[in-house]
């Protein structure tokens, strides 16, 4: 049984034949996909929305609603975490066979911190482009007016060259 190394190209190679002589003798790319679609057996959606704990089958902690408090509800339930944590450990020395209750509430908990900090990515990814951004202003107007002094200098230069030169 004879195997290459490398599968054959596919078949449409061929479109792109002349396209050193001629750029666009090639066909444009297809549509970005939109919706879902299936790769590898999975279903995947372009659709960028962060589930909600109840679509992934998760109590949520904290109130619904597009007016949450971020901060306070964090600190709540990191608060309540710490609290959970502390049961634990005195379920683990008094009633050590029931840990599982409480594991399953810090596991709870752990996954209402997550989807809450997740919730914050879009602003943070704003935030943070934001950022950037002005960084590159700051260094632009630096470097102009590095320009700026620079060319004076220079005219300064050239101006007491030739008052050298005139006066000889």
């Amino acid at each position: 049984m004879a195997t290459a190394t490398y599968p054959p190209p596919p078949p449409f190679y061929r479109l792109y034949k002349d396209y050193l002589q001629n750029p666009k003798s090639a066909p444009e790319p297809p549509p970005p996909i939109e919706g879902t679609c299936v790769c590898f057996g999975g279903n995947y959606t372009t659709d960028d929305v962060l589930p909600s704990l109840e679509d992934q089958g998760v109590r949520q902690l904290y109130p619904k609603g597009p007016n949450i408090d971020f901060k306070k509800e964090l600190r709540s339930l990191n608060r309540e975490l710490q609290l959970h944590i502390l049961e634990l450990a005195d379920v683990l020395v008094e009633r050590p066979s029931q840990y599982a209750r409480q594991v399953e509430e810090i596991s709870l908990i752990f996954k209402n911190l997550h989807h809450l900090l997740n919730s914050l990515r879009p602003h943070q990814a704003r935030a943070t482009l934001i950022h950037i951004l002005e960084l590159q202003i700051q260094r632009r107007k630096e470097a102009l007016e590095d320009i700026k002094r620079r060319r004076e200098e220079a005219r300064r230069l050239l101006k007491e060259s030739l008052g050298t030169l005139d006066g000889q």
